[in-house]
């Protein structure tokens, strides 16, 4: 498993000056085009999968696949939600298995964003997951996602940019310098002077949405200008569409659905990697493991017995209910003993997604509340132990 913290994998990328891929997916095929290029490239990967993509496949369900995916590749890779439009989508993301998190409340005006963001910082820290903010406005201007990210574009302020960071606590920024969602209509102008003199204040990595249509020579300054991360979603949606189109014209209408997505993977696979030798991250894979943290899931478990006369199932279908719904949480399994002889009868084992849960769900008030009101008073007979995966 090679799921790795990612504030490690873009603070390894802003400090060796290069910018980490981060694709947006949308299907089994983008995802296993993602793993087979950031395979190919031995380069660290973000799998991405933002709410503006919700309608086109089930959140929960594409997160199961992009986890597995995660969890047998060899290279380095974190999984992300990208323009998370509020907290309960953070949160949601996170007990899903998402190990960074965007939230957009770029469209708000400033104290709003710096209210919203915030608080998905707070609760997202907590979890041990970093945030990744956006400060103006990357409007879109034609092709698939331009109609995602409707008015106009708002170029990020370099003396506001300081004042939310500071006030967000939020670790990457996402910036408005001329990009846009969708595909490019003309010639790109971006303001580098602008990314620059943020790059100088902030000091963090930085992140580019719209990277569709930029050349060559324009990746290369944004990276040296502290960009760290960078989005990217039309130009593989279009490369997808042409091969369908080719499919076409090739007479797959009579093969039906598999035929027309035949050899879907490999043009967008190939733009793939030509972003990851181009970004700089290319066989970087090995150093970046040897420098972050893996990802690794703690099991809370506590064994106990309930006093003679307590109403068990009612105590633990409240505790299920209240603590499945705890920020970092991820799953709450509550088992009664097979053997009757058994030295404890029932047992807890909560999932967090990262150690840091271990404290801050210890202090969630809602866990507090239901030990203190539900569970201490009929089970002072208990062991609880947090176990980290080792294997």
């Amino acid at each position: 498993m090679a799921l790795v913290n990612m504030r490690d994998m873009l603070s390894h990328a802003h400090r060796h000056g290069y910018a980490v891929a981060a694709f947006d997916l949308v299907s089994l095929d983008f995802l296993e085009a993602i793993i087979k290029a950031a395979e190919a490239s031995r380069a660290p990967v973000i799998l991405s999968l933002a709410e503006s993509h919700f309608e086109y496949f089930d959140f929960e369900l594409a997160m199961a696949a992009t986890e597995a995916a995660a969890k047998r590749t060899p290279v380095p890779v974190a999984i992300h939600l990208d323009h998370g439009a509020s907290l309960d989508t953070a949160v949601e993301a996170i007990r899903l298995g998402c190990n960074g998190v965007m939230v957009d409340a770029s469209t708000r005006p400033f104290e709003d964003n710096v209210e919203r963001t915030r608080a998905v910082v707070d609760m997202a820290h907590a979890c041990g997951v970093p945030v990744e903010g956006e400060l103006g406005y990357v409007a879109g201007v034609e092709g698939e996602d331009a109609e995602k990210h409707p008015g106009e574009l708002v170029y990020t302020s370099v003396e506001e940019a300081g004042v939310y960071v500071e006030r967000t606590g939020v670790d990457f920024l996402a910036v408005s310098i001329g990009t846009v969602h969708g595909r490019m209509r003309g010639a790109p102008r971006l303001d580098m002077e602008r990314l620059a003199q943020i790059n100088s204040a902030l000091q963090i990595p930085l992140v580019i949405h719209g990277g569709t249509g930029l050349s060559d020579a324009q990746f290369r300054d944004l990276i040296s200008r502290g960009v760290s991360k960078i989005n990217y979603y039309t130009a593989l949606a279009d490369a997808a569409a042409q091969r369908i189109r080719d499919n076409l014209d090739a007479g797959a209408i009579s093969g039906g659905y598999t035929a027309l997505l035949k050899g879907i993977q490999a043009p967008m696979q190939a733009e793939m990697e030509r972003c990851l030798r181009l970004w700089g991250s290319a066989g970087r894979a090995d150093e970046l493991l040897a420098e972050c943290e893996l990802w690794q899931p703690v099991s809370h478990l506590i064994i106990y017995n309930v006093a003679e006369g307590a109403d068990a199932d009612a105590m633990i279908a409240e505790g299920w209910r209240v603590l499945s719904a705890i920020p970092g949480v991820r799953d709450v399994f509550t088992g009664e003993a097979v053997k009757t002889d058994a030295g404890y009868r029932y047992c807890w084992n909560v999932a967090f997604c990262h150690p840091a849960v271990i404290d801050s769900y210890r202090e969630h008030p809602d866990h507090v509340k239901f030990a203190d009101t539900h569970f201490r008073p009929v089970a002072a007979d208990r062991i609880s132990v947090d176990y980290r995966k080792l294997v």
